[in-house]
């Protein structure tokens, strides 16, 4: 019976020594494996960076508890040097009806906090985001003249904000600003124009805070695929200089300045052809017979309202601007030579109506004073040598023949020719002094003929003068 016992003392045992080996196996399985390196291994000299370790909070690390970062750094001392650099990302926008432009860029202020410096061996910089930034001091750094502007935060706020162990800061913002641009559109569309972006403490004077560019021209950089559709960008360039305000005092300010020069083919095709063939549009009036009044009526009035149109357009486009522009030097004046060429052709149709008014009193005198007139001549007769035939003095001629006219008596034919001559002495006077004192009246056309002329050899003179002056 004992012998029994011990057979089953050790069969539990060993069973218990089996569950047990199991639990440690799946115990080592589920639990992380331990590293272990070699002697001589590098990895195994690292050292643990206390600032990279979770227990260490930046509220204690960087003891912000323990100072009141509401007050500058060296409060009462020197003014505090920030250095600002800029990148600009793109220049989305220019418009001309606000006189305004939109940009998007990197504003990065570089300056020394000692309140923030911190112990690390072998770690350069912490970096944090924008929940920090609401903790600590930062520059009041603002863009002057400015209409809208915000700091991008997709998807979270494009705020970045790094500190170094000797208590350098960086900090870095990614913001789009809408900024006032005082253009002068006395050469639209041959202008350049230059815009200027300006920033500047709100708070704090030149005796408290020191703006400047950290690297000078450099500080300033741009990408090369930045491109505007209006628009050639000539060069960016930064400048300084001092800012008052009679209230508060002096401030720094910085000045991001960038030259525009516009692309004038836009405006060639839209403006400037359209304009030009109105008015060549025109011209072909003067080719047209002047007696047909509702083609060169209806001519001169489409182009003198497509004219119209084209002011009307470009101006809806453009600020409310008191001065004249050179677009509207050339779209004006190519109005006035289409309005012209609808006056001439009222000169000439008046002309004209004038002339065919004067013709027929000419002929009803000459008929009246021919025909009552026959000093004891038959009537045919005085008809034959006067050269003058009506319809119904043709009709009684036609039983004449040529031998009957000319078988006359001596004394009637000396008669004949006596009356003739004083009559036609007298109607020739009268046409030639007509012809003297109104030539170009009486040959209308020949205004016509002037303006073929005329005409386009002012407006091509007009080109030559505009385009040598602008270009």
């Amino acid at each position: 019976m004992p012998r029994y016992t011990r057979l089953l003392l050790i069969v539990l045992c060993l069973i218990l020594i089996g569950e047990c080996r199991k639990h440690k196996s799946r115990k080592k399985r589920w639990s992380a494996p331990v590293e272990t390196y070699k002697p001589g291994n590098p990895l195994s000299k690292k050292v643990v960076d206390g600032t990279k370790t979770r227990k260490v909070k930046t509220s204690h690390l960087l003891r912000i508890d323990e100072h009141d970062f509401t007050m500058r750094p060296a409060f009462a001392g020197p003014a505090v040097p920030v250095g600002v650099d800029v990148q600009v990302e793109s220049l989305d926008s220019i418009s001309e009806v606000d006189m305004d432009f939109t940009m998007t860029l990197y504003l990065r202020h570089y300056w020394k906090d000692e309140r923030l410096a911190f112990p690390s061996s072998t770690n350069k910089s912490m970096t944090f985001d924008g929940r920090l930034v609401k903790k600590i001091w930062v520059p009041d750094v603002f863009f002057v003249h400015s209409k809208r502007s915000f700091i991008h935060d997709t998807t979270t706020d494009n705020i970045m904000l790094r500190v170094f162990p000797d208590g350098h800061v960086l900090y870095s913002l990614r913001v789009t600003v809408t900024a006032a641009c005082n253009m002068d559109f006395s050469r639209f569309p041959l202008d350049s124009q230059t815009c200027t972006l300006e920033l500047e403490s709100y708070a704090y004077t030149d005796e408290d805070l020191m703006l400047y560019w950290k690297s000078g021209d450099e500080s300033l950089s741009t990408d090369d695929r930045i491109s505007l559709s209006q628009f050639l960008i000539q060069k960016f360039h930064t400048t300084s200089r001092l800012a008052f305000y009679s209230s508060t005092g002096w401030y720094n300010r910085l000045y991001i300045n960038f030259t525009l020069r516009r692309h004038i083919f836009f405006f060639l095709l839209q403006t400037y052809f359209p304009a030009t063939l109105m008015v060549m549009l025109s011209w072909v009036s003067f080719w047209i017979d002047r007696r047909a009044v509702p083609a060169r009526v209806s001519l001169g009035i489409t182009t003198v309202l497509t004219m119209s149109t084209i002011i009307t357009g470009v101006n809806a486009s453009m600020p409310r601007v008191s001065y004249i522009k050179a677009v509207d030097i050339y779209l004006w004046v190519s109005f006035v030579f289409v309005f012209l060429s609808v006056l001439e052709y009222a000169a000439v149709n008046y002309l004209t109506t004038l002339r065919d008014g004067k013709d027929r009193k000419l002929r009803k005198k000459d008929k009246e004073q021919t025909l009552p007139c026959t000093c004891g001549i038959p009537h045919t007769k005085t008809m034959m040598l006067d050269g003058t035939y009506s319809e119904a003095d043709a009709n009684s001629l036609a039983g004449y023949t040529r031998a009957s006219m000319v078988t006359e008596d001596t004394s009637d034919k000396q008669e004949q020719i006596v009356v003739h001559l004083s009559l036609d002495n007298e109607s020739t006077g009268t046409k030639k002094k007509g012809i003297r004192g109104f030539r170009i009246i009486q040959n209308t056309h020949a205004i016509d003929t002037y303006s073929r002329m005329i005409f386009p050899g002012a407006y091509i003179l007009f080109n030559l003068i505009y385009w040598c002056v602008y270009c």
